[in-house]
């Protein structure tokens, strides 16, 4: 709802200059990134389906877990996005016109996951997690900038944001190569993430630390 609404609205403010619409959706993504991970992280702040099947082959959490988290996720993301479409007076469903295609884009989607990731289990693993927040809010705002695919980095909002003809939406045909592309990049980090902090790979995160990864 975050990623879409505040691209609807960066268009409307903003539809000559597609600079600007990119400073607005990014700052608005990572903001609301940064509070809902502080407000629901008591709860659970799983937002990612790559997180999770990270957090499930770390042996953090188990596979029924992770299959609930998973739907969860992508239903939420749909959800967010009919609500988003619906406030803006938008159909609640219109699929995506936006092709976004190509081995430079996906390239980008590789890179913007591994990176994701890194900056979640690296904040983590060094026992920073009550700073993990602001350090996934900070990367993704900059993501949106230095990767050519405007950073998605999370399947469960690819999919959702097939569902909108807007400034974040994406063609339903090009969807599929950018979530293969996000689990390459999941792939990469988890070999990242046992390399760089060996001494903690064996070790099952602490219960409160379960529940703050986007």
């Amino acid at each position: 709802m975050a990623v879409v609404g505040s691209g609807v609205m960066a268009s409307r403010l903003s539809p000559d200059d597609a600079g600007l619409q990119l400073l607005q959706n990014s700052l608005a993504t990572g903001a609301a990134l940064v509070v809902l991970i502080l407000a629901l992280q008591p709860v659970s702040a799983s937002f990612n389906p790559v997180v999770t099947l990270v957090e499930r082959a770390m042996g953090i959490i188990d596979t029924r877990t992770a299959a609930g988290l998973i739907v969860g996720q992508v239903l939420g993301g749909l959800a967010g996005t009919v609500a988003a479409n619906l406030m803006f007076g938008l159909d609640a469903v219109a699929f995506s016109t936006h092709q976004r295609t190509g081995p430079a884009l996906w390239l980008g989607e590789v890179i913007a996951t591994a990176g994701l990731l890194l900056v979640i289990f690296g904040t983590i693993r060094s026992g920073r997690a009550d700073r993990v927040a602001f350090a996934v809010g900070g990367y993704i705002t900059a993501a949106y900038w230095f990767t050519s695919s405007t950073s998605f980095a999370n399947p469960a909002v690819t999919i959702a944001r097939t569902l909108t003809d807007t400034f974040a939406g994406i063609a339903p045909p090009s969807a599929p190569a950018f979530i293969l592309a996000q689990l390459l990049g999941g792939a990469a980090a988890y070999v990242l993430v046992r390399f760089l902090y060996p001494s903690l790979a064996a070790v099952s995160a602490p219960a409160a630390d379960r529940k703050v990864l986007s």
